[in-house]
């Protein structure tokens, strides 16, 4: 009778240490991933949603989509890029739009189309989401700074409103590159 009271109390001394160490490697697992995570958030990637839709046919309201830190760290942005970018008027706050103009440029809506310089041709934009409603400009964009719009033109707090119009080099976050979720939408972002 002692010996097996001693062998279940072996038992279950024995369960004990193994459920501490399930648990001390459950929770280790749970630190690196965490740790990684915002490794990755901080330095290489941007997750983020847009509550808005401004950027429709592109990115729907509600979708969720990562872009990379890393995108201009060898290059410059370039024309239809779509950025995230810290607001020029409240830093606080996170857009995601596409680039229009580019440094030294000068940028003229007129009668909905975009001008660049002093072209005779609109930019070719089949990506927006309806014809834009307006005229707007000039707007000569500064060194280091781009001029953006939202895909949706007519529902967009973009450049054309802004206290200050452009968004500086130092405000961009990143590129964006795919959406994730939800399902229906999964893609490159184009």
């Amino acid at each position: 009778m002692v010996e097996d009271k001693d062998k279940d109390m072996n038992q279950k001394k024995e369960v004990g240490v193994e459920l501490k160490r399930e648990i001390l490697w459950l929770a280790k697992t749970v630190a690196i991933a965490f740790g990684l995570t915002v490794f990755l958030n901080s330095t290489m990637l941007v997750n983020a949603r847009v509550p808005s839709q401004s950027m429709e046919n592109t990115i729907e309201p509600g979708d969720r989509f990562l872009g990379t830190r890393l995108a201009y760290s060898d290059g410059d942005p370039e024309r239809f890029d779509v950025i995230v970018f810290k607001y020029p008027d409240d830093e606080s706050v996170t857009y995601v739009k596409r680039i229009i103009g580019l440094p030294g440029e000068v940028v003229n809506i007129v009668e909905g189309k975009v001008y660049i310089n002093d072209s005779q041709e609109p930019l070719e934009e089949d990506f927006i989401a309806e014809p834009m409603i307006g005229s707007y400009g000039p707007y000569e964009v500064p060194e280091d700074c781009y001029f953006v719009l939202g895909d949706n033109r007519n529902n967009s707090n973009d450049s054309r409103f802004w206290s200050n119009t452009f968004v500086s080099r130092s405000q961009i976050v990143g590129k964006a590159v795919v959406c994730y979720w939800p399902p229906a939408h999964v893609g490159l972002i184009q």
